[in-house]
Order: structure tokens, then C-alpha cells, then sequence
């Protein structure tokens, strides 16, 4: 009869919190169950040890126990005051019991229990990427994990990076337990026009030389449509003007938009003809008077 390290078969350290031990394990019983592994008889070993590992490193007890006698097993019984252990569970896996090791230490009529229990399907990840005018209006979108297709609806004002969580549409169950979930990670691409930052947009403007010296309006190009600004005479070059509820849609805020940043570039008239530059002449006369 073999010492068992307990801590070695679930993958963890001796200071392994209850949490861990917990996610260990059904780490590991997901992995080397029968329903995942038919007719192979070492992944049924393993299952076994790995069912009998989580039976002694659950219980505080039995845990105290192991610690304390497991390798020098032979003196388990000499352990405090608390007799043997019992266990009553019917749920055994096909019937097997726990290994010699473990009635030695804890007694015996241990079943391998477990078998029967069901297992909670596998959290699934994924990253779906947009272009910045697809958030910004609430729409349905299709994504393929697989050989599924699942249709879900995207609020408008999703963030980069921003994660949701769907929940029943992870991994599949074993022995009827209840489905994973699938946590979609969004990754929105850089517009050419538009810069978000948060519910803000910010975006440059051309303007000719002539409105910019003399005033009048220009369009303006926002996601919900074209607006028309008006500019005061001699509006210079880099000039930045807000325009308020014309930016991003705010997440779930139905109604909530953030402030468009225009910065105004003026634009220098090219290919002048000679009375053109006559003119400009004229004018840079007058300038210096």
C-alpha cells in the first residue's frame, strides 16, 4: 500500500485555500470523467484519485488528519480522540470504493463518491470586433462559437475592451448539469474620422479661407448626421468648437449622448489664377499700410 499525495493529484500547494481546492477539482473531474473519456480505463483510475483527493481535502477534518498522519499512515490511528470516520453516501462510481490508503487512514466503508453528481459546464471566452459606427446604435448580431450561432442584441455605447456575460451559452453540461457561460469581450477598431474618448467624439473640420475670413456655415458630418455650423468672421485656423449631444450614445442611457469636438482647419485655396493672385497681392498692400 502506496502513500497518496493528495495535493499532487489536484494540481495544488499545502496551503491550497477551499476555493482553490474546490476549483481544482473540478478542473481535474471535468478532464478524466467517464462521460468525457469512454471505455479508457486509466482516465477512470485517475478520475477515482482525483474524486478521493477532493473527499479528503474538503473536509477540514479529514484534511487535518492527512496532514498530519499521511505519510506515516500506519499511526493514523493515533489520531486525537475522534474514532473513525463514517460515510453514508450512495452516489459510489460503479460501486468501487476509495483506495486502501484511504480506509487505512479514515476507516473503511468509504464509497468513491461523486459518480452520480452532475457537472457544470465550461466558462467560455471570446472577442468580437466592431467598427465604432456599429455601436452606435443598438442592433442584433450573429456570432459563431463553433458550430453554433447565436444571436444577440448589442446596446449602443459599447465600450473597447468592455466584457458581458452570456449566461447558458458556455460549454455543455455532464450528467444534466447546468450550462457554462460565455463571456464576450468587445474590441471595437478605430474609426478614420472619428475619435472616441468616452461618450466624446472629436474630429478636425475643413473650412475655406473665405468662410473662415468672412464668416458663414459649414457642414459638419456627425455619426447621427450632417449639422450646420455657423462661424464668426476671421474664425482662425485650429479653432475647436463643441457641439453638444451630437457625440457617442451613453451605454444603456437611452436618450444620453455625449459632446462632438470639432477643430476647424482651414483650408489654403490652390492652382489661384493670375487675377486671383492680383487680388491677394492687393491685399497684402494693404496689410502692410
Amino acid at each position: 500500500m502506496n502513500y497518496i499525495d493528495y495535493y499532487k493529484v489536484l494540481g495544488i500547494s499545502k496551503s491550497a485555500n477551499e476555493d482553490e481546492i474546490k476549483k481544482a477539482y473540478r478542473k481535474q473531474a471535468r478532464k478524466y470523467h467517464p462521460d468525457v473519456n469512454p471505455d479508457n480505463k486509466e482516465a477512470e483510475r485517475k478520475f477515482k484519485e482525483v474524486n478521493e483527493a477532493y473527499e479528503v481535502l474538503s473536509d477540514a477534518n479529514k484534511r487535518q488528519k492527512y496532514d498530519q498522519y499521511g505519510s506515516n499512515w500506519k499511526q493514523a490511528d493515533q489520531f486525537g480522540d475522534s474514532g473513525p470516520f463514517t460515510y453514508d453516501g450512495g452516489d459510489g462510481f460503479d460501486g468501487q470504493y476509495f483506495s486502501d490508503f484511504f480506509n487505512n487512514l479514515f476507516g473503511g466503508g468509504f464509497r468513491g463518491g461523486f459518480g452520480n453528481r452532475s457537472f457544470r459546464g465550461e466558462d467560455l471566452t471570446s472577442e468580437l470586433a466592431l467598427d465604432l459606427r456599429d455601436v452606435y446604435q443598438t442592433h442584433k448580431h450573429t456570432i459563431v462559437l463553433g458550430e453554433k450561432q447565436l444571436r444577440i442584441t448589442i446596446p449602443a455605447g459599447v465600450t473597447d475592451g468592455q466584457k458581458i456575460r452570456l449566461k447558458g451559452q458556455g460549454g455543455e453540461s455532464m450528467r444534466g448539469g447546468e450550462k457554462g457561460d460565455l463571456y464576450l469581450t468587445f474590441r471595437i477598431r478605430r474609426d478614420p474620422v472619428f475619435e472616441r474618448n468616452g461618450n466624446d467624439l472629436h474630429t478636425n473640420v475643413s473650412v475655406d479661407l473665405y468662410t473662415a475670413l468672412l464668416g458663414g456655415t459649414v457642414e459638419v458630418n456627425t455619426l447621427g448626421g450632417k449639422v450646420k455650423v455657423k462661424l464668426k468672421p476671421e474664425t482662425a485656423n485650429g479653432t475647436k468648437m463643441r457641439l453638444k449631444g451630437k457625440g457617442f450614445p451613453v451605454y444603456k442611457q437611452g436618450g444620453d449622448f455625449g459632446d462632438l469636438y470639432i477643430t476647424l482647419q482651414v483650408a489654403l485655396p490652390t492652382k489661384l489664377s493670375q487675377e486671383e493672385k492680383t487680388l491677394f497681392q492687393t491685399l497684402a498692400d494693404l496689410r502692410k499700410k
